[in-house]
């Protein structure tokens, strides 16, 4: 499916991914900085859900556009143009006091983000061969959730000592990475189409997500999963800062020992993808980790500190580390290259959708209810929905299996 047809060009690959890690501390920096201000001004669940949605709406309502923007404008412009601008937007919401200009300003970072991830996601697959994917992805994940352990802890640390203001002139420059890679980067796509990707690019408009039922199912099930468990993402401020009567330094630790399971999940699970050609195995794999998740929720509700909230938590994020690795590695062998942008774009959305969801219903239920008890409630839902969905996923799988030797050789399968 249009990987590079000569060897892997790894310094491209390195300097995607550090682009990334620095861009995505500089969103979980914003955010977190954020979240920390409201909720120490006093602020209750609905203000922290409705700034989390305003940071995630755009993901979802643009997706359409931003995924066809990918596709058709070049890579290089559309990452300089995008850096440059969420790197004005934080230095302005470094100054603004008004809560309904906080929130807008939010929702035009999350834009600058709408855009990049597709285009980052749609590049990499490009930069390697198919049996160096694992490997790439694995880098290209690392960074990004690197990013975002740094940005919460980075808050943590300089919202208690400076308030809001430093932390958002920081992430400002973190933006910056973005424009000084996309003029390094060497691979490009996107923009006019090369003769030799002619073929590809014919079939790009042909993509569908509801023509390829495995896709389908496994975008559907971590979209329906993260809307189970996204409450956590309202609640947990609360529930370690109140509940358990923690810092917003303590706040920020343990909510990076998640995405440092992210990591070593990634890496970890990237090896175990290299040995799964068969496409069905990798959606059956990723459903059992999306569980892990959910237990790690619901584990997580009955500590009495919150240190005891790290291994839980790094357990956790190891699981999401893997079911990530073996999603984007479906979606890169299965669709075409000119069409990559907008499918990651859709899975991008749908799972922002299900956070949406679940940012909601936090806020809702924190007005009516502890923490404590959200928590756990929020571990109990997924492992229900993790639950229902096996047999989907199954039914997907046995389809595949039984419609690909009859009908087409094996999707574009990696090397052991």
């Amino acid at each position: 499916m249009s990987f590079t047809s000569g060897a892997s060009r790894w310094p491209d690959v390195w300097l995607a991914t550090t682009a990334r890690g620095l861009s995505s501390c500089g969103d979980f920096l914003a955010a977190t900085a954020l979240t920390l201000a409201l909720q120490s001004a006093g602020a209750g669940g609905l203000a922290v859900s409705g700034l989390l949605l305003a940071a995630t709406l755009p993901l979802v309502a643009l997706a359409p556009l931003t995924g066809r923007l990918a596709d058709r404008v070049d890579s290089r412009v559309l990452l300089v143009a995008t850096g440059l601008g969420q790197a004005a937007i934080c230095v302005a919401l470094a100054y603004a006091t008004d809560p309904v200009l906080v929130m807008a300003l939010v929702a035009l970072l999350a834009i600058g983000l709408a855009i990049t991830q597709p285009v980052l996601a749609a590049l990499v697959p490009v930069m390697v061969r198919a049996e160096d994917l694992p490997r790439a992805g694995a880098l290209n994940q690392t960074a990004g959730t690197l990013g975002a352990l740094a940005g919460p802890a980075l808050a943590g640390l300089l919202v208690g000592q400076y308030g809001t203001r430093v932390p958002l002139l920081v992430a400002a420059v973190s933006y910056l990475a973005l424009v000084v890679a996309a003029l390094l980067i060497r691979t490009r796509r996107g923009g006019r189409v090369p003769a030799a990707a002619g073929v590809a690019a014919a079939a790009a408009p042909l993509w569908r997500l509801r023509r390829d039922p495995l896709l389908l199912v496994m975008v559907g099930s971590v979209a329906a999963v993260v809307g189970a468990v996204g409450a956590i993402n309202v609640i947990e401020v609360f529930f370690i800062r109140a509940t358990l009567d923690s810092s917003t330094t303590v706040y920020g630790l343990v909510t990076g020992s998640w995405t440092l399971g992210i990591v070593l999940g990634a890496w970890l699970f990237a090896r175990v993808a290299r040995r799964l050609a068969d496409d069905g195995a990798l959606l059956g794999a990723g459903l059992v980790l999306l569980g892990g998740c959910c237990l790690a929720v619901l584990v997580s509700a009955a500590v009495p500190a919150a240190w005891i909230l790290v291994p839980i938590w790094l357990l956790g994020g190891v699981a999401n580390g893997g079911n990530n690795v073996f999603d984007n590695l479906l979606l890169a062998r299965r669709v075409p290259d000119a069409a990559r942008g907008r499918a990651f774009a859709v899975f991008g959305a749908a799972v922002q959708g299900g956070g949406m969801a679940g940012y909601l219903v936090g806020g809702l239920l924190l007005e009516v209810a502890e923490p404590r008890p959200l928590v756990a409630g929020c571990g109990v839902v997924g492992l229900l929905v993790v639950a229902a969905l096996a047999w989907p996923v199954r039914r997907a799988v046995r389809a595949e299996r039984a419609a690909v030797p009859a009908t087409a050789p094996p999707p574009v399968g990696v090397a052991g």
